[in-house]
């Protein structure tokens, strides 16, 4: 993923990110979440009330870092995002991957609270669209970030 242009949707421009850990528990735990899909960036973006904006930004890598990367949704990915949910911190600064929205979310927390079977869970996970997210943990991590503007093409 080295060397390209991610997004992040928001109300502000966002040129200085920062890790916040606010409200509720997310996919990947708290940190700075952005996309390589602006399409995606840009749905996040009209969630924030008016003033749709989509940050953009180059991603330089940082092979010291520790990185977590899902290329698809697995049972390690269903595990890793059950236990961020519930709060479970990891030691990772990036982890890329899937994202779990609302209609995946509910089937996500049915099988964490045993409601359904993990085979039930696989038969009912179907996207209508690709998705995809990278969180920015750390402060580290957010040094592989340069913003480059406002993309709302």
């Amino acid at each position: 993923m080295s060397n390209q242009i991610i997004y992040h949707g928001s109300n502000v421009i966002v040129q200085e990110p920062k890790v916040l850990q606010n409200g509720f528990f997310k996919d990947f735990g708290y940190g700075f979440y952005c996309t390589g899909l602006l399409k995606q960036a840009k749905r996040w973006a009209n969630t924030r009330g008016k003033n749709p904006i989509v940050n953009c930004y180059l991603y330089e890598e940082n092979p010291d870092l520790r990185i977590l990367s899902f290329k698809e949704i697995c049972e390690d990915w269903l595990e890793f995002v059950v236990k961020c949910r519930r709060g479970i911190e990891h030691g990772f600064d990036i982890v890329e991957g899937p994202m779990a929205d609302d209609q995946v979310w509910d089937y996500v927390e049915d099988y964490s609270e045993g409601r359904i079977s993990k085979a039930a869970f696989w038969e009912l996970i179907k996207f209508k669209y690709p998705t995809h997210q990278i969180v920015f943990c750390t402060q580290e991590s957010l040094k592989t970030l340069k913003w480059t503007g406002v993309c709302n093409e």
